[in-house]
């Protein structure tokens, strides 16, 4: 390999060169209380070759720092704007201001739109089944109407429980839509098929394992299992991604779209928040899903077949409802501050750091620490933790996480830190009713970091509120910590 080419190769993500993995894309989310700058993060993107993003919305900021980045883009109408768009002036209104505003030399490469987000969960209970194919009609129209229809395609994100396995026959040629909405996916797969746009489904091998203490641990990854699942066709699947991915498969034969193109549009392991989610395992998985793209394997029903990815996603986001998990906030390769969790293997054999975010600039190396032994009520200690995570990420002091080996100072001080870098360290952030101090010693171990928050321009400190599923994991969760005292 010549000098040049293995410079190439350093430069882009997990030192993979897109010949190797064509158009790997990443889902970048800017759910944080400190956001990078979107210049910032456009430039990272740029330094790793990653050649498309998946974006939730269509913000402005954000746009324009896509433009001229030659990055192929996924726009995002989200959920609750869906109501709207089953309005076509209004939909045409949307595709004018964030799709053909930037539609020029030199602007965004605008791929697809996004309609929705995972619609079809059950735990929205139907609040999207009535007007998510109006609106996704409606946005395909508009897109036509404004004369980009034919290279910008709207399409609807779904996770993959639109369709399953009946449990009398769990195996990916069983694949059928879910009962309860078999008939509006086979007017929506029928729509994309018509529109040329592709079908989108969100795959987590992770939250298989998340949901189900009993799920073969190996099956989750690609480096193979002791017990395949042999489907009645004969054919034997070693991890559920590509169980899972032929399940749709089936799903869509069996309404006579088989062929219909798949996107795979978020795939990806959080590296904190649960006994599973951690650094190790992303990382297997990750080396995993790249060597297999990288050989263009496919699927046992669609073998040797290129499958566009969006990896979830790029980097953490500290404000995401922890609803379904605290791993919710740790699903990015790069965490908050776009420095990498780990380095990754392209499916070459080496292993390469990603590039890191440049030109960061972070708050004063300045912690907020619990005052042992000080002034302060200790039976007020409780109240003013709940206080500090509930407007703040303590997650990372949950069960299996990297700061559950605190003991009850380190707890303490761990939630009042977090809180007074969210709060951009201002003096009064760190009080706590005397309970806490500020210092220039780094509290941190080598298993929990004390973050330093860095300096954005983005969400203000005091727009990260907390919902009523947090205050009541935080009160439960803190309340045993305060026994300690």
């Amino acid at each position: 390999m010549s000098d040049c080419r293995i410079l190439l190769c350093l430069v882009v993500l997990v030192g993979v060169c897109s010949a190797w993995v064509d158009g790997l894309g990443v889902n970048w989310g800017t759910m944080a209380s400190h956001p990078l700058p979107p210049k910032i993060v456009v430039r990272m993107l740029k330094a790793n070759g990653i050649s498309r993003v998946k974006i939730f919305d269509a913000d402005a900021a954000t746009m324009n720092a896509l433009a001229g980045s030659g990055i192929e883009v996924m726009v995002a109408i989200p959920n609750n704007m869906l109501g709207y768009m089953i309005d076509l002036d209004t939909a045409r209104q949307w595709v004018k201001h964030n799709v053909t505003r930037y539609n020029f030399q030199g602007g965004v490469k605008i791929k697809y739109v996004a309609v929705g987000n995972e619609p079809f969960l059950t735990t929205y209970n139907g609040s999207f089944l009535n007007i998510t194919l109006p609106a996704l009609k409606n946005v395909q129209a508009a897109l036509d109407r404004a004369g980009v229809g034919d290279s910008i395609k709207a399409t609807v994100p779904l996770n993959a429980d639109v369709y399953n396995s009946p449990t009398s026959n769990p195996v990916p040629s069983a694949g059928r839509f879910r009962a309860d909405i078999s008939e509006l996916m086979t007017q929506i797969v029928s729509f994309l098929n018509y529109s040329g746009a592709p079908f989108t489904v969100n795959i987590y091998p992770f939250i298989s394992l998340y949901e189900n203490p009993n799920f073969p641990v190996d099956y989750a990854f690609f480096d193979g299992t002791s017990s395949p699942v042999v489907d009645s066709n004969g054919i034997q699947y070693d991890n559920v991604f590509d169980a899972n991915f032929d399940t749709l498969v089936s799903a869509l034969t069996a309404v006579e779209l088989g062929s219909l193109p798949i996107i795979v549009g978020e795939v990806g392991w959080p590296t904190d928040g649960d006994v599973n989610a951690k650094t190790a395992y992303a990382q297997r998985f990750y080396n995993g899903l790249l060597r297999k793209l990288s050989a263009n394997k496919g699927t046992p029903l669609r073998p040797n077949q290129y499958v566009e990815v969006y990896m979830f996603s790029l980097i953490d986001e500290d404000a995401k409802s922890i609803a379904p998990g605290n791993f919710e906030r740790h699903w990015g390769i790069f965490k908050y501050d776009g420095q990498p969790k780990f380095a990754l293997d392209s499916g070459q054999g080496q292993e390469v750091l990603p590039v890191a975010a440049s030109n960061v600039e972070y708050l004063p190396k300045t912690w907020c620490v619990f005052a042992a032994g000080g002034a302060g009520d200790v039976s007020k200690l409780g109240d003013n933790i709940n206080y500090a995570c509930s407007r703040s990420d303590c997650t990372a002091l949950g069960y299996g996480s990297s700061c559950n080996g605190l003991d009850a100072n380190g707890n303490a001080s761990f939630a009042f830190n977090m809180y007074f870098q969210v709060q951009n360290q201002q003096a009064p952030s760190c009080n706590f009713q005397g309970l806490a101090v500020e210092t220039t010693q780094d509290p941190s171990t080598p298993e929990c970091n004390f973050t330093i928050q860095i300096v954005s321009n983005g969400v203000a400190a005091s727009a990260v509120a907390p919902s009523d599923a947090m205050l009541v994991i935080f009160l439960w969760f803190f309340t045993a910590i305060v026994e300690v005292f």
